[in-house]
């Protein structure tokens, strides 16, 4: 007869088993366990000091900051899921130590500590650039739309505010009336019994809905007039270099003179959106599907050497032109220095920004104009840019060279990947949180996550070296 292994389920420790053994060595979670024991969680544990002591001890911050990074790490950040992993998943088991958080604390952890977690960031950015996988040789810039927590058929135009306003406004009247004069027969069949402040069901709906309309077009029209101010600014400045101009050439300058717009007379366009369950987030077009979503515009500098994300921002705009000076700013508040090269698509491009002197010391490479996919960006010339050219031609011209054109060749290369990762294999599409300032610091513990696991997928090759 065959003899097997022996198998008995029902088998009893002998002695008390230690956790990490349940998992291989070189596991994931043992990894995000002794990088989170390295961290500075001193922000975390100094909000509990705060507390008077009473009630329940809380979960150790260190066990659940563990069990966020391993979930977001795995793509499964649902406070649902994690609860249910620790008791099936021997990962989670062995991360939370056979304790099993249920989802509302994980959650309110999370939601109690979110920028603190997403300030851990620049603390495992600095553990990859000690492990040598940021060298800051060329980085690319690019940003990506990620889905908000709300719905664009939540979302109104200015144009359609101001009608639903009056027809509301009408509605809330006549339902006024009505009630008043059913009121008034009431007191004539029953006496004045009834405390008067009542409102119909119907009305009370009206009424809310007409409050966030009014709220919401208020901060369009707030919105705006900031905008023609900062337009209004900029034309100043302009009248006056065209005016010192005048002074020094004796001759009047040639065009029209800008105008200065009253910010207080600005108004929305008609078409400018607001959305109702998240202000912040905007309509955008999503690059991969060309379809309209409520999104944000999440972005992202990452390092040729190892893809390592240098710096994450997010921001409410869908263009990304304001976003090239302030993001490459970022990377040396982030790491200590400037990359020596820079690749971004043309929606950074303008002259004011490539000519900023924030950037001064940084070899940009970024196309003036959008090319289709595929399209070479021209023939590859060995000629030097001119120093008479212009800033957009002279960049048309750096970009044509052998060396420009293989560095702006590779950017796609460099950035979109990680987009690529973050999206389809961790399938992280939507944000969890409302509100941007909420939103900014998911991103940032997303963009955290993904370095985490490239610092992890190093480790042999580190070793080796």
């Amino acid at each position: 007869m065959k003899t097997f292994k022996p198998y008995n389920p029902d088998q009893l420790y002998l002695l008390p088993p230690a956790l990490r053994d349940w998992l291989p060595e070189g596991h994931l979670a043992l990894f995000i366990s002794d990088v989170v024991d390295s961290l500075d969680l001193e922000p975390i544990f100094s909000v509990y000091e705060e507390g008077d002591g009473r009630g329940q001890p809380p979960y150790h911050p260190a066990m659940m900051v563990k069990l966020l990074l391993y979930a977001y790490c795995t793509g499964k950040p649902s406070s649902r899921k994690i609860e249910r992993a620790s008791y099936e998943d021997v990962a989670y088991r062995v991360l939370a130590t056979e304790q099993h958080p249920d989802h509302d604390s994980i959650a309110e952890f999370r939601k109690r500590h979110l920028k603190t977690l997403g300030g851990l960031f620049v603390q495992v950015l600095k553990l990859c650039q000690r492990a040598g996988l940021v060298k800051l040789g060329h980085v690319a810039l690019d940003g990506t739309k990620m889905k908000a927590n709300a719905s664009k058929h939540k979302a109104m135009s200015y144009e359609r505010m101001c009608k639903a306003e009056k027809e509301l406004e009408q509605e809330v009247a006549r339902l006024l009336e009505r009630a008043e004069q059913v009121d008034t027969a009431e007191d004539k069949e029953y006496g004045k019994g009834r405390r008067g402040d009542e409102l119909p069901e119907e009305l009370a709906r009206r009424e809310s809905r007409l409050k966030k309309i009014r709220e919401a077009k208020a901060a369009l029209e707030e919105e705006a007039k900031v905008r023609a101010e900062k337009e209004a600014q900029a034309a100043r400045g302009k009248i006056e270099q065209r005016r010192l101009k005048e002074q020094q050439t004796g001759h009047k300058a040639r065009g029209k003179a800008p105008e200065v717009a009253d910010p207080k007379q600005a108004v929305p366009e008609p078409k400018a959106q607001r959305n109702f369950t998240d202000p912040d987030s905007r309509i955008m077009k999503e690059g991969a599907t060309q379809s309209f979503v409520q999104a944000y515009n999440a972005q992202a500098v990452v390092d040729s050497q190892a893809q390592i994300i240098v710096a994450a921002a997010l921001t409410e705009q869908a263009n990304d032109k304001q976003q090239l000076v302030p993001m490459l700013e970022e990377v040396e508040n982030n790491v200590g220095e400037r990359p020596k090269k820079a690749s971004a698509d043309a929606g950074y491009f303008s002259e004011a920004n490539v000519t900023d002197n924030k950037l001064q010391g940084i070899d940009l490479y970024v196309a003036p104009e959008r090319h289709r996919d595929g399209e070479k960006i021209g023939e590859v010339s060995r000629a030097v840019p001119s120093p008479e050219a212009t800033v957009i031609e002279g960049m048309r011209q750096k970009l044509k060279t052998s060396q420009g054109h293989a560095i702006y060749k590779m950017r796609k290369a460099i950035v979109e990947p990680v987009f690529g990762q973050i999206k389809e294999v961790r399938g992280f599409r939507r944000f969890s949180f409302r509100g941007k300032q909420k939103v900014a610091a998911e991103w940032l513990l997303i963009c955290l996550t993904h370095n985490l696991l490239k610092l992890f997928r190093a480790k042999p090759a580190l070793a080796g070296a």
